[in-house]
């Protein structure tokens, strides 16, 4: 039997406000078409392509991907209701780890039931989607074509270089940077994983202490590099440009060669300005 939401989500619209427009077509809320939770505060969320059930009760809201013949048991999101800034953590988080996540299941689909190349054209699509945006911010967008399909070029005001690719067998969306350390700055705040990195006991210098005392969550696993990432989060590296370059100095102008891996089309929509 459905079961009818009581009342709409307060959290719903607002949420659906910061949740970037895909192809022209903007988040909006709806009734849930059934309830996950007797007697509470549900609405459902859609863009044409993702769905998203929004509950609110006893104190926390919770954000459940609505996915096709799979009725949801355990939120992919919680936030306690009283955080000022609850809805932005929340789309923060489903930028980051729900939608990939819903992107990773069309493209698995997709490639299913129409090939893989499809998929590729798809994320050829989203590429293009995050270009036009860039272009729009003042940025001189070029396409490339690389082993794994199609991608994007540009840098930045400061000369910076910015690569956006797909790789793997899955379509992955990529993005690579070359240029000062900085430059890295505003974006890792962003896609960062909130779990502390472990420096391996060999690894540890200069540069890399530079980097794991500004963002925590990053771990050291040499002289040269260091990793991040965590379960359903954007994943990569950050590095020296050869290991022949000396680890005993560091500061914000040092360049380094870095890719972040396991983003989707949103969340490169919304923190497009930190890329220009």
């Amino acid at each position: 039997m459905t079961l009818s939401a009581v009342s709409h989500a307060e959290t719903a619209a607002p949420l659906a406000a910061l949740l970037p427009a895909r192809r022209g077509v903007a988040w909006t809320v709806g009734p849930a078409p059934y309830g996950i939770r007797p007697n509470v505060a549900t609405s459902r969320l859609t863009n044409g392509r993702h769905a998203l059930i929004v509950v609110e009760q006893a104190g926390r809201i919770e954000v459940y991907a609505d996915r096709p013949d799979m009725f949801p048991v355990h939120p992919d999101v919680t936030v306690d209701a009283t955080d000022p800034a609850a809805v932005v953590t929340l789309a923060d988080r489903v930028m980051i780890s729900v939608l990939p996540d819903l992107d990773g299941d069309e493209s698995r689909e997709t490639g299913r039931t129409k090939g893989w190349d499809q998929v590729l054209t798809d994320r050829w699509a989203e590429l293009a989607e995050v270009g036009y945006e860039l272009i729009r911010l003042g940025s001189s967008v070029i396409t490339t074509t690389g082993v794994n399909g199609p991608g994007l070029t540009w840098q930045t005001r400061g000369g910076d270089t910015w690569e956006l690719g797909v790789y793997g067998l899955s379509r992955d969306i990529a993005l690579t940077y070359h240029g000062p350390v900085s430059g890295l700055y505003a974006f890792l705040s962003v896609v960062g994983s909130p779990y502390a990195g472990h420096a391996e006991d060999h690894a540890g210098s200069v540069f890399t202490r530079y980097l794991t005392d500004r963002f925590p969550w990053l771990r050291a696993v040499d002289a040269h590099e260091v990793h991040f990432g965590a379960r359903r989060s954007p994943s990569g590296w950050i590095a020296l440009p050869s290991t022949d370059e000396p680890a005993d100095r560091a500061d914000d102008t040092r360049r380094v060669v870095a890719q972040i891996d396991g983003l989707g089309a949103d969340l490169l929509l919304t923190t497009a300005t930190h890329l220009v």
